[in-house]
């Protein structure tokens, strides 16, 4: 039986010299890959009574975190980008190595006490996370676990979700 990691394509030099890139797309392109990776994920969510909402970032936040929330019977919540949510929105910048990013999402997407999975593809420097995490706190959402399918550990973002949960079904290493 091939193990989850066994799935990912590995690109050396992108997209620039020394970077190991960990190409999703091979997990995403078997359907054996992608039921592994959705039924990891949702081990590592546990019970459905453990969580009110699964929250997906923008965009593969949501190829993971759409049949995770379906599984569980429970709604999703949308984390895009500043300016591509039409309802009224709360919005959190956060720093890039080169600049700054601002995700948004719907003031009426998380009640206050409701209990929140944060679902993304990839955990690197923690930023996007962090700022998402903010964003559910301020609707008075309670962050109970962030779930990603990879974790680049050489990037340290695990140390910026300290006091929170956070699991991930491929750890690598490196950067």
């Amino acid at each position: 039986m091939k193990k989850l990691e066994d799935y990912v394509r590995t690109i050396p030099d992108y997209p620039e010299p020394g970077i190991m890139f960990r190409d999703i797309t091979s997990i995403l392109q078997d359907a054996d890959g992608l039921q592994l990776a959705i039924d990891t994920m949702q081990k590592q969510i546990g019970t459905a009574d453990d969580v009110d909402v699964i929250a997906g970032l923008e965009s593969r936040g949501f190829i993971f975190g759409m049949p995770l929330a379906y599984n569980l019977h429970k709604p999703f919540v949308l984390i895009r980008k500043a300016g591509k949510l039409p309802c009224e929105t709360i919005s959190q910048s956060y720093d890039l190595e080169y600049g700054q990013a601002t995700i948004e999402m719907h003031k009426d997407a998380v009640k206050p006490g409701q209990r929140v999975v944060i679902v993304d593809d990839l955990i690197a420097t923690g930023g996007t996370v962090e700022a998402a995490i903010r964003l559910i706190e301020r609707l008075g959402g309670q962050v109970s676990r962030c779930v990603f399918l990879m974790e680049l550990a050489g990037l340290n973002g695990r140390d910026r979700l300290k006091g929170y949960h956070v699991e991930s079904a491929i750890r690598y290493e490196g950067k």
